[in-house]
């Protein structure tokens, strides 16, 4: 276990729970992002020069620990940049499903378009719903959480794969920002057509990167209009017209982008099926105990799929009173939500029952 914990300097200040929030910083990759302005200090254009062989590492790595040929791997600085591109390159009007309350940075900016948009709710038969939904409406594109931001409702990928086969026409577009990073993810297995992710939460890397994972028939469906000259510069996108090259028309950020390396090869030398068993321990402990204290949403209780992320009952004066105790957490919605990433400790756990206890 303590070789999980090693490299991050916060968990010796806080019981961190909020990796739903903002991911910890790992020494590798304080130490590359260092060491890599140190060379833009004394090296200037020189950096600069390098800046292809960077960036093909990175979409290479990516492509490599998810599945997805590093051609359909395109690099953005976030989750929104990402998917404003792609609806940009969508031919209106188009019917759009939606999950009600799902994170803003998927509902709005479809709403905000000349979308007509249907949606489905969030409760213990959500699958259920969603297939209902897709039957009715025949929606051209479906937009989702893998997990979602507030209450941690996961999504199966089984249940996606399945349900790509019955509505093959359908474009699935899912935000991987709250999931990618807790257990193994195998992108060209899920049937899937587009994933997106910032990488600064589960995958520890830091602000300022994430990327987009595209289905290798996704082409010819979507026509981003976004167009650069770094649009055509790379192994990869060196020729005019060239798909992720309209996912990246600007001189690309290799400090950021270089993180998302650093916090990928971590994950892979810790170990995902590591990773995952232990985010596993963690949530199945967490999940039992705090349904017997009766802090979970009824339905959530009854669902056998969720993530390590929870959503438990208490107010600000619980929220402040957990912050006082050195326990980071958030309020999100009606309550306060906590996560669990792969270091942390089903002692930390215990601490935080401990404290809720004492509350009640």
């Amino acid at each position: 276990m303590d070789n999980l914990r090693k490299g991050f300097p916060v968990l010796k200040q806080y019981t961190y729970l909020n990796t739903a929030a903002s991911g910890l910083l790992p020494e590798k990759v304080f130490e590359y992002r260092q060491d890599h302005d140190l060379d833009f200090l004394v090296s200037a254009s020189i950096l600069k020069e390098k800046q292809g062989e960077v960036l093909t590492e990175v979409r290479e790595t990516v492509g490599g620990f998810f599945n997805c040929a590093p051609q359909r791997v395109a690099l953005v600085p976030n989750f929104s940049y990402g998917f404003n591109t792609l609806l940009e390159g969508l031919e209106k009007p188009k019917k759009a499903l939606l999950i009600k309350n799902d994170y803003p940075s998927i509902n709005w900016p479809v709403e905000s378009r000349n979308f007509e948009c249907f949606y489905t709710e969030i409760d213990a038969y959500l699958e259920d719903n969603i297939r209902t939904a897709l039957k009715a409406h025949q929606p051209d594109f479906f937009a989702f959480s893998i997990v979602q931001y507030i209450n941690g409702v996961k999504l199966s990928i089984d249940f996606l794969k399945e349900l790509k086969k019955e509505f093959p026409d359908t474009i699935f577009i899912a935000d991987g920002t709250q999931f990618l990073g807790t257990e193994i993810f195998d992108f060209d297995s899920t049937g899937i057509d587009v994933v997106i992710s910032s990488s600064y939460k589960w995958l520890n890397g830091g602000y300022g990167n994430g990327f987009i994972l595209f289905n290798e028939n996704i082409v010819g469906k979507i026509h981003p209009k976004h167009l650069g000259f770094g649009s055509l510069q790379g192994k990869y996108k060196a020729h005019e017209g060239n798909f992720i090259g309209k996912f990246e028309p600007g001189h690309q950020d290799t400090l950021n982008h270089g993180s998302l390396s650093v916090a990928l090869k971590l994950l892979r030398d810790t170990g995902m099926e590591n990773i995952e068993a232990q985010v596993n321990k963690l949530k199945d402990f967490a999940k039992e105990k705090f349904s017997e204290l009766g802090l979970l949403e009824d339905f959530v209780v009854k669902r056998n799929e969720h993530s390590s992320i929870y959503n438990i009952k208490g107010d600000h004066e619980l929220f402040k009173s957990l912050r006082k105790a050195n326990i980071i957490i958030s309020q999100r919605g009606e309550g306060i939500r906590v996560s669990f990433h792969f270091f942390n400790t089903v002692e930390e756990v215990e601490k935080l029952l401990d404290a809720l206890k004492t509350r009640r």
